[in-house]
């Protein structure tokens, strides 16, 4: 599909330092197993039950702290990986976000925290006990004081309600394109309709069941997948069309498949081995050719 080098390698990500050029990383996406406390089969065939499929990883920890100490050590060596313009982004839920935000505070210092994605898979609330924790949380942190960010690219706009372009964009361009403008201060700022608006920062329109649901040609059978959609969005929000995007925890292999279709080169780890033949499947599928470095 293209002709950047794709790398995948099957190790620890803490070794991600032997892979990957220091300073070389625009994009880092972290998806991290959660602290749930248990572990994760996948579905390898037609009709098998994921509970009872074959393990994609381990889930369970000796405490709280082992799990954000083993956390602190590689994001402190993905840290070194990212440019000057590079962003990480960290997927967590509930768990252990609230503390792994305190790591990142101290690794990256608390003034490159760039923002943060809640992010709504959308499979309802099943507690019965307190409210129901229906969302997960993208920390982004950046390397410099000039991280990417690509504001304008389609992935991170929505269309203007219908009564607010008849009402505000009602003055033509040159070219024909409608826009209004907006001073504040001393500046002037001009927005177009056909561009949309920015999405903002609480993404619901990304469901997982769209990766999740057998019947869905997207779907792998892996625990945890995450939607194409949402991987594409994070890939077009923070790098460019040829740069390097790095997944260490890449599971299924969707942020390098967005990568990939994107223009991005990529380099993935896991450690599981059922992740690395998903992967690999699922990169063959899609014609993506990619080198395997194995432990």
């Amino acid at each position: 599909m293209s002709s950047l080098a794709h790398l995948l390698v099957h190790g620890d990500s803490i070794d991600l330092g032997a892979h990957v050029a220091r300073e070389s990383v625009e994009l880092l996406y972290l998806d991290p197993p959660f602290a749930v406390g248990t572990k994760f089969a996948a579905r390898t065939k037609r009709g098998e039950h994921r509970a009872k499929g074959a393990l994609a990883y381990d889930d369970t920890w000796p405490s709280i702290d082992a799990y954000l100490a083993w956390l602190e050590a590689r994001i402190r060596v993905f840290y070194t990986l990212l440019s000057a313009r590079g962003t990480m982004w960290l997927h967590l839920d509930h768990r252990a976000v609230h503390e792994a935000k305190s790591i990142c505070d101290a690794v990256f210092g608390r003034d490159r925290f760039f923002g943060e994605i809640v992010w709504v898979p959308g499979n309802g609330s099943k507690s019965r006990k307190g409210p129901g924790v229906t969302h997960q949380t993208l920390l982004l942190y950046a390397r410099g004081d000039d991280p990417i960010w690509n504001a304008k690219d389609p992935a991170l706009r929505e269309p203007y309600a219908a009564t607010s372009r008849a009402m505000h964009f009602q003055r033509r361009d040159e070219r024909g394109r409608h826009f209004r403008e907006r001073t504040i201060g001393k500046k002037t700022y001009r927005y177009y309709a056909d561009e949309g608006r920015a999405i903002g920062s609480v993404w619901s329109d990304c469901p997982s069941m769209i990766a999740n649901t057998p019947l869905r040609k997207e779907t792998t059978g892996y625990p945890t997948q995450k939607p194409l959609k949402l991987l594409d969005r994070v890939v077009r929000a923070s790098s460019r069309a040829g740069s390097l995007v790095v997944d260490p925890f890449c599971g299924s292999g969707t942020t390098l498949v967005a990568a990939a279709k994107s223009g991005r080169a990529f380099v993935g780890c896991d450690a599981s081995p059922l992740a690395i033949r998903t992967t690999t499947a699922r990169l063959a599928r899609e014609d993506i050719t990619v080198s395997v470095r194995r432990r």
